[in-house]
């Protein structure tokens, strides 16, 4: 009885939300593409740029459902259209339904593709041994409309990836041009501590000589500096140059922020002091080179800035400027089973001075809700009071700081959807 009236009030907590797309949908087809692409902070700033920004005077509807007795299978059908009627263009419809061999191993998958648009009917499937590094992967349009372009009858390609090196090629089985441009695409990314280093190959211009790899204007370089990982719970930072096509110079960066700030919620708990932010930075600047001389005009040279910022697991606000348009999203998820997410986003057009509206609906049952709660002194922790042992934290005077085990790279006791995206290169 006395212990039970001396009972120790809980210590306060820190709500710790879940971000809205994490895992990024892009990152569970990446092996389909190639590393070059996605890496020098390529892929997060895709996602901001993008996601949620819809475009102007249309709307999309998304749902995404996975069966409850097979995790292993999945359904995305999404429709799409204008709201102007006057526009003329048709609602576009689609489904994808996906096969993975594990649940938390998505680079060994098969899915299949439909569409009231090009390509009607596709194929796609990724087979990845990690004991090896080895992958390969094709991507295969069974019915098409009207086929133009090799690819349109089908793309293979090779891969080696680790978590310092990826080598890759694509090939079209079936090419419509001469054999110098094969491969279709080859790349090699290498990272070095915090400094990746890659180059690419794309035969899009020829040569007088019938060889393209001489032709400078089909190599790319890049170089990039990154900071932290790419779960969630760590801040992280990426910087990217880019010299493409042997005319583009292409400078950008992105920042993930972990943030905390006092909340006083009447609905939670007496010791819930405070809630975890998210904030996202990127920056894109894209100029054209010829010689010594470069173009700082609309049409030669362009940039991109977003931020956003996640207030809780509910609230999402984003923005973008660029020189041709700026704009604004809003977002709001429910985290029920399955989530819905509501989303309007006002577009700007600088050239004919008019505000636009775009809306999107989607329906998630394939990412699961971790929500968390930590210790007020830290930013993130792992999902139980096990944080509380002594020797598993640490504290460095009054600024919070990353559980010692997220600073080393220890991801394991967190839930998959925290997690990193994944330690192959």
């Amino acid at each position: 009885m006395g212990n039970w009236l001396n009972k120790e009030p809980p210590p306060p907590m820190v709500l710790v939300p879940p971000l809205f797309d994490y895992p990024p949908l892009a990152a569970r087809t990446r092996m389909l593409e190639p590393a070059y692409d996605l890496l020098f902070g390529k892929l997060a700033l895709r996602c901001l740029f993008e996601d949620y920004s819809e475009q102007a005077r249309h709307f999309s509807t998304r749902i995404m459902l996975k069966p409850i007795d097979d995790p292993h299978v999945d359904l995305i059908a999404t429709v799409s259209g204008s709201l102007d009627h006057k526009a003329g263009e048709s609602i576009v419809g689609d489904a994808l339904f996906r096969w993975q061999r594990s649940v938390d191993d998505p680079h060994t998958f098969m899915d299949l593709f439909v569409s009231t648009s090009d390509p009607i009917l596709r194929l796609r499937s990724c087979a990845y041994y990690p004991k090896y590094g080895m992958g390969a992967f094709a991507i295969l349009p069974l019915l098409m409309k009207k086929r133009i372009h090799s690819e349109d009858y089908g793309v293979l390609g090779l891969r080696y990836g680790s978590g310092k090196l990826s080598i890759g090629a694509t090939f079209t089985p079936f090419p419509l041009a001469a054999p110098a441009e094969f491969p279709r695409n080859a790349w090699m990314v290498g990272k070095i501590g915090r400094i990746t280093a890659g180059v690419q190959y794309k035969p899009i211009f020829g040569s007088k000589n019938g060889a393209s790899y001489k032709n400078l204007n089909n190599w790319s370089a890049a170089i990039g500096y990154g900071l932290g990982s790419s779960s969630p719970l760590s801040p992280s930072f990426n910087f990217g140059l880019e010299f493409a096509k042997n005319s583009q110079l292409i400078a950008s960066f992105y920042q993930h922020v972990v943030v905390q700030r006092r909340v006083k919620n009447p609905l939670e708990e007496n010791e819930i002091v405070g809630i975890t932010n998210y904030i996202d930075f990127g920056f894109e600047l894209e100029t054209r080179v010829n010689g010594a001389e470069s173009s700082h005009s609309v049409e030669e040279s362009t940039f991109n800035i977003a931020a956003s910022w996640q207030a809780n697991k509910n609230f999402l606000v984003k923005g973008k400027l660029g020189p041709l348009s700026s704009s604004i999203a809003l977002a709001f998820k429910s985290w029920w089973k399955p989530s819905f997410t509501f989303s309007i986003s006002a577009v700007r057009d600088r050239m004919v001075g008019k505000t636009a509206f775009g809306f999107g609906i989607r329906i998630e049952d394939l990412r699961e809700a971790s929500y968390q709660r930590a210790d007020p002194n830290y930013v993130m922790l792992t999902p139980t009071k096990e944080h509380l042992a002594e020797g598993i934290l640490r504290n460095v005077g009054k600024r919070p700081m990353l559980q010692s085990e997220i600073d080393s790279g220890n991801f394991d006791q967190l839930p998959w959807e925290l997690k990193p995206i994944g330690k192959i290169l």
